[in-house]
């Protein structure tokens, strides 16, 4: 089965090449470091002690990884990290979050997933450890890790029931590469119960690493100077939404009896639809301002009705300069995002009906208070117009989301033991 696998990667190579040329578009960064991404490499690496391979396919595996990343660094001083990704979003985003570390992490693009490309990438950079945050899981790539006797981890793991139903759909090719992991660290027991019928020999949970994020004091900073600009004015943030969620979010915005100058504050999750989502709020005759063009002394003017967040790396600020938050991709059935981020930055959180990738933290979050369930964008402006208007609930749901987060917290440190083992000081 894998040989097919692998047979079907090399055929499709040049399509797959094809469309990262025509995604470079609009995205430049899929047309640098191709080299990478084919397990081709110019120099040798710089030799290491101890060289730990994480990958984390995007923006936000990357943010995810950032305590884990950090604990690496402190537990094993000596070792150097290869942090690889997927996507150039989740490159930029690993460069701006990582800086501080120097030498001891470089970035690479993971290698398409051939056989040999990783084979070369395992060679080239010698990692003792491979960590997947997360959901990925490459056959060949496992396989090759395998040979080259790299103990293969998936942190942080997450599996709902529909991923495991693909999976088991997909048969051997699926099971063999589960069977060859040497260790799971679940967010959830639900996810660790999944993770088990797939084979996987040695599964334990530990928690979401993402409730262990420290919000960087210059998010603050930046929120905090977006909120002057902004002024006064109630704020409703629409976060990482998707292709088809912000037409029902503006037209409900337009429908809805939401308190007097209230800013919608709309932040699109893929940067290439930038331009997208804001020819539909034009449509819409919403005055609309993009926060690229915000500056210095700049401010929101007060007839602006969207404020469109154009900005990668930015989302900490967008949740702190905002009074309550709807965290995207909920209102379609695309399994929602990450709704820890608000909470813990104390804000109340609007999530909907379609969290499938976070099905338990959303319904622990809704149980503990800081979250609120609402079934379309109708009920979103509802709810919002509710809040806004209501100091002392804005106020206690911020409160029971900032103690919720705080609850959580502690993952890193259990994925740090689990994995001490498999790396011998």
């Amino acid at each position: 089965m894998r040989r097919l696998y692998t047979l079907a990667w090399w055929l499709a190579l040049p399509l797959v090449l094809a469309r990262l040329w025509l995604r470079g578009r609009q995205e430049p960064g899929y047309r640098q470091h191709w080299g990478e991404r084919l397990g081709v490499y110019g120099s040798k690496a710089p030799s290491s002690p101890m060289t730990i391979w994480l990958h984390a396919v995007s923006v936000g595996e990357t943010r995810a990884a950032e305590p884990l990343v950090d604990a690496l660094l402190a537990q094993w001083p000596g070792c150097r990290i290869v942090l690889t990704h997927m996507t150039p979003t989740g490159r930029a985003t690993g460069k701006a979050l990582f800086a501080k570390h120097g030498a001891r992490l470089v970035q690479s693009y993971l290698p398409y997933d051939t056989g040999a490309m990783p084979a070369r990438f395992i060679r080239h950079f010698a990692p003792r450890i491979c960590i997947l945050m997360e959901t990925e899981v490459w056959p060949n790539l496992i396989h090759q890790c395998q040979r080259h006797r790299v103990p293969v981890v998936l942190a942080n793991a997450r599996l709902s029931q529909r991923s495991l139903n693909k999976a088991q759909r997909l048969g051997k090719l699926i099971l063999e590469a589960a069977r060859a992991i040497t260790l799971v660290a679940a967010q959830t027991p639900d996810d660790a119960a999944r993770v088990r019928q797939l084979g996987v020999g040695e599964v334990v949970v530990t928690g979401s690493i993402k409730f262990d994020v420290v919000v960087p004091a210059a998010a603050l900073a930046t929120g905090a100077w977006l909120r002057g600009a902004i002024g006064q004015r109630p704020v409703l943030l629409c976060a990482s939404t998707r292709e088809g969620e912000e037409e029902l979010i503006l037209d409900a915005f337009v429908r809805a009896s939401l308190p007097p100058a209230t800013l919608l504050l709309l932040v699109p999750r893929h940067p290439q639809r930038f331009d997208e989502v804001e020819a539909l709020v034009a449509s819409r005759a919403l005055a609309v301002q993009r926060r690229s063009g915000l500056a210095g002394d700049a401010v929101v003017a007060a007839t602006t009705q969207v404020l469109l967040g154009d900005s990668m790396g930015e989302m900490f600020a967008y949740y702190a300069a905002c009074d309550c938050a709807f965290v995207g991709g909920s209102l379609l059935p695309l399994g929602g995002q990450n709704l820890i981020e608000p909470a813990a930055l104390g804000k109340p959180v609007l999530i909907g009906p379609h969290t499938f990738n976070f099905a338990l933290v959303t319904e622990q979050a809704i149980e503990a208070g800081g979250a609120a369930l609402v079934l379309d964008a109708d009920a979103l402006m509802a709810q919002a117009s509710s809040l806004l208007q209501d100091a002392a609930r804005l106020e206690d749901m911020g409160a029971k989301a900032l103690a919720f987060a705080a609850q959580h917290r502690g993952a890193t440190p259990r994925t740090i033991a689990a994995i001490r083992p498999l790396l011998p000081m």
